[in-house]
């Protein structure tokens, strides 16, 4: 019973976030000042962001070929593109389901194990998180001068001091709790982490690791082209430095997190992160739901039509 509470519990919790966070968003600007936004909005620079995105999606469904190579399968790229999207919209109803319905998509048409599929995912989503904490290090190495000024403008700098050394004093008495513990949590931690390691040296042991290694980067690069070449879609938004639009990709990125598919989060953290470098609220807000809904609904054409086509492509393949 608590079991089933918890499931529960895990799908309906991030919805309601998102439908409160749709309507803090909408309560901070109207949905006709957005809308005038969207008329307004240049089409070919929106477009264009969405082009990228596409590219990313691409290429992390030709980057998933080279994972499951090494295990023996080669499957069609077809299949792996249709999977890529159908696990997109699969999460935009229930959190982090995509993972296992793409798994379990390649397991039904191209007859790989799910374990072996799912595990191959784990470490794509190490690969994904090396190279977001490089992007957010590159982000804090260029804007460190303003970030820093802006920190010290509103809190207290010896504060700031003793918060960072009580983190780390925190960090190492952690690390060694945990190895020197063997509850089922520490066993479970050390696992996590062992898993981590393990899946991120694998790439290195691929026979096509330059390949992949060239789609992660390539995948990331357009994600950051995407966010910044949608942003001159908004006249009010032209200029802004590169600084900003990493800040804003980062806060946003983290906000998928927070809702199904970053519904309602995703606008409020653009503003959030647009706000620090005294961007204005209306033009922020507008171009997190330009940015979300232009690829939301690149994610609902694609994916539906792959939900829907897979059966076929591959009863077609058979015969």
């Amino acid at each position: 019973m608590n079991f089933q509470i918890k499931k529960i519990l895990k799908i309906i919790l991030p919805l309601l976030l998102g439908v409160f966070l749709v309507w803090y968003s909408l309560s901070k600007v109207s949905i006709s000042e957005i809308l005038i936004y969207f008329k307004k909005a240049n089409y070919f620079w929106l477009f264009l962001g969405v082009f990228l995105g596409l590219l990313s999606h691409l290429s992390r469904a030709y980057r998933w070929l080279f994972m499951l190579e090494p295990l023996g399968y080669k499957i069609k790229f077809g299949n792996s593109f249709m999977a890529v999207f159908a696990a997109y919209l699969i999460n935009y109803t229930i959190p982090r389901a995509g993972e296992v319905a793409r798994a379990s998509i390649i397991a039904n048409y191209e007859d790989v194990p799910f374990e072996k599929g799912f595990g191959t995912i784990v470490a794509e989503r190490i690969a994904d998180l090396i190279v977001m904490f490089s992007i957010i290090l590159v982000t804090l190495f260029l804007q460190f001068d303003f970030i820093y000024a802006f920190l010290i403008e509103r809190f207290n700098p010896v504060k700031i001091s003793i918060a960072l050394v009580a983190l780390c004093v925190l960090a190492w008495v952690f690390v060694n709790l945990i190895k020197k513990s063997q509850s089922a949590l520490a066993q479970k931690i050390k696992s996590f982490i062992s898993g981590l390691l393990e899946g991120l040296l694998s790439i290195f042991k691929m026979k096509k690791k330059w390949a992949f290694i060239f789609h992660t980067l390539f995948i990331w690069a357009m994600y950051v082209l995407m966010f910044y070449v949608t942003s001159f879609s908004i006249e009010d938004l032209q200029g802004i430095s590169m600084g900003t639009i990493l800040v804003g990709f980062i806060s946003a990125s983290f906000s998928i997190a927070a809702t199904n598919g970053g519904i309602g989060s995703y606008p409020l953290a653009i503003y959030a992160a647009f706000s620090i470098f005294g961007i204005a609220e209306q033009p922020s807000i507008a171009f997190g739901w330009i940015m979300w809904s232009s690829q939301t609904l690149m994610i609902i054409i694609f994916g539906g039509l792959s939900l829907l086509y897979l059966p076929i492509y591959n009863r077609k393949n058979k015969r």
